[in-house]
């Protein structure tokens, strides 16, 4: 619980996270600092003359003061070149040192006149000391003060409890207490961490356990509370949101540590609790190894690139420095979008941005004639279950003919690897959506059969954040007050971040075996009901929950593995190897999108169970890389 913002994440070893670089302070020294010192090096020597004519010894006034001003003298010029070089915040750990060095050269200074003048008090340096304290003094209270100056008003800002006493929760209520316009005051924080009992940061205390947060809160006065917990899990964030409803509290959660490597926290960043948040889980950890292994200096084309795997694909393998990548799609809208994400402008004026449909071969072509792609990511799909349950024809023109155009092109331009991105509805399939990823999967591994192409397909389920995802539908509906559309009181689903499923899709690339369905771990299935309960408990309000019935297709929980799939992880813990049956794609001859719904739809289930077909040796024999078999309206 203690994890700090930034300390969790995997970085690529190519990654540069720019650092904050410190204020500078230049310049003169401050004139109260300056009167400061001079009234140290006025009060060490005084309280060591007193303290020698309490001794009976007889001192000489003039070798008193020659010796404080040469100090003094000593000492100015010590700060004024520490400033100029090594400026620093008044009263900080530098300042200080800086105050200390200048100490100890006023310090020489005196031993030196001493040595001269002959006739000051023994132990006449001990002065050095006594001054040092009331520089250091001096500083301290200069700082303090410009700290409650920066604090937020408690007129204004909300009292607030944090979460977390980690790296995260300390930088965090540092920012809260040095931003006089934040909206939040931390007046204390919780964490499970024994040794954190009796911390205290920026002066706020760790005054208990986060099972004591809502005694603490109400002790405390506080109306918000921020989880500042780097990978807060599901159970972490539901039991917080429990007890905090309890007590009416507000709560707030800092973003996910990968969001914050190339820049510093922010007022801006403390949000409320997003659908993500209430379903987290352990970022995976990646091989960067292998992975740069196969994209680094690679040209790599992403087709579906402007949708939300497509693009999140596109900014992930970016960072690993391919020599080219080609981002395909056909909505050109989608590509300026992603454009902008990466670059931070997006003219479209590149020959890397490619307006096309993978339903036209002769298009795919032309394409990869002219880019020459060594990788391929496969993400272009139609998702959309119930109205590909309306439309299968256009369901078999994208899903399955445009994926047999994809891997044709690549077999005819020399692609060394091929990674399909299919759906955890191919498993056990039962709908238009499930037959065609089924069968795209086998028309993938039986091109990867031939030799000619290592080509792989990855399996996952839901992804948050995704354009038109359900979550992103029940949030809608909590915003708008109702009421929320569930299907069935029991179904459930397994969740995972666009930012984890395209990472794991880049290492199953790395990984996967020519011809194989790579299946990423989910976690465990999320109850959908529960996940809008959460929506409206983090929202505060209570609205009605209609049951609307499963659509044609759905099921109530869907599965990872299909029947006489085996879960194994021979590579990586969250990737398991299934092998999947090739599907010879002259067995789709004779498909026409325009033939009634129920025949094709009939003809699709058959092909997905279809016993394996035979590999050839020569594909071009099949006359297929030319001419794919016809999927025309």
């Amino acid at each position: 619980m203690s994890e700090g913002v930034g300390a969790l994440v995997d970085r690529h070893p190519s990654a540069e996270v720019p650092r904050r670089a410190a204020p500078r302070h230049a310049g003169p020294p401050r004139w109260p600092l300056v009167a400061a010192d001079a009234l140290g090096w006025a009060v060490g020597p005084a309280v060591v003359v007193a303290l020698a004519r309490l001794d009976g010894a007889v001192v000489a006034a003039d070798a008193v003061v020659l010796a404080a001003v040469a100090a003094l003298l000593a000492h100015l010029l010590v700060v004024r070149l520490w400033s100029l070089r090594r400026g620093a915040p008044t009263g900080t750990f530098d300042d200080v040192v800086a105050a200390s060095v200048a100490v100890a050269a006023g310090a020489a200074a005196l031993t030196v006149v001493g040595v001269v003048a002959e006739d000051l008090p023994a132990g006449f340096v001990v002065a050095a000391p006594i001054t040092l304290v009331v520089v250091i003094g001096a500083r301290l209270a200069v700082r303090h003060r410009e700290l409650l100056a920066l604090r937020p008003s408690p007129d204004t800002a909300r009292r607030t409890v944090v979460v977390g006493a980690g790296e995260g929760g300390e930088e965090l209520v540092r920012l809260m207490m040095r931003s006089p316009a934040s909206p939040y005051l931390p007046v204390a924080l919780v964490d499970d961490d024994p040794a954190k009992a009796r911390l205290r940061l920026h002066g706020v205390p760790v005054r208990g356990r986060r099972g004591d947060l809502a005694a603490v809160a109400a002790s405390s006065g506080a109306s918000a509370a921020v989880i500042a917990v780097a990978r807060a899990d599901r159970a972490l964030v539901a039991d917080v949101l429990d007890h905090a409803t309890a007590l009416g509290l507000e709560v707030r959660v800092l973003p996910p540590p990968g969001e914050m490597l190339t820049r510093p926290l922010e007022m801006s960043d403390v949000r409320p609790l997003s659908p993500a948040d209430l379903l987290g889980r352990d970022e995976a950890q990646l091989d960067a190894g292998a992975i740069s292994g196969y994209l680094s200096g690679r040209r790599v084309l992403v087709t579906g690139a402007g949708g939300s795997i497509g693009s999140e694909l596109c900014r992930q393998v970016a960072a690993f420095a391919p020599s080219r990548l080609v981002m395909l799609d056909r909505d050109e809208s989608a590509l300026h979008a992603v454009q902008l994400s990466m670059s931070g402008r997006a003219m479209l004026d590149e020959r890397d941005v490619v307006v096309a449909d993978i339903r036209d071969r002769a298009r795919l072509d032309a394409v990869f004639a002219e880019h020459h792609p060594q990788v391929v990511f496969h993400a272009a799909a139609l998702k959309h279950l119930p109205l590909l349950e309306m439309h299968p024809g256009e369901g078999l023109q994208t899903n399955v003919g445009g994926t047999l155009n994809v891997l044709a092109a690549c077999s005819s331009w020399g692609v060394e690897r091929m990674v399909n991105v299919s759906t955890d509805k191919a498993a056990d399939p039962c709908s238009v959506l499930g037959y065609t990823k089924r069968i795209a999967e086998r028309l993938t591994a039986w091109w990867a059969g031939t030799g000619d192409l290592d080509a792989v397909s990855v399996r996952f389920g839901n992804v948050l954040g995704s354009r038109g995802s359900m979550l992103s539908t029940f949030s809608e509906q909590v915003r708008r007050g109702g009421p929320v559309t569930v299907t069935d009181p029991e179904v459930t689903r397994y969740f995972m971040t666009v930012e984890e499923a395209a990472g794991l899709v880049v290492q199953a690339g790395a990984v996967g075996r020519a011809g194989e369905v790579l299946v990423l771990d989910m976690g465990a299935p999320v109850r959908i009901l529960d996940v809008v309960q959460r929506l409206m408990t983090a929202a505060g309000v209570d609205l009605d929950v209609e049951v609307t019935g499963l659509r044609p297709g759905e099921k109530l929980h869907e599965d990872l593995f299909g029947a006489g799939e085996v879960d194994e992880r021979p590579v990586h813990p969250l990737v398991s190897h299934v092998a999947a049956p090739g599907l010879d794609p002259r067995a789709l001859d004779g498909l026409d999108a325009g033939s009634p719904d129920g025949d094709l739809v009939r003809r699709l289930r058959e092909l997905c169970s279809a016993p394996p077909d035979e590999v050839h040796d020569d594909v071009a024999a099949l006359d297929l890389v030319p001419a794919p078999p016809r999927m025309s309206a």
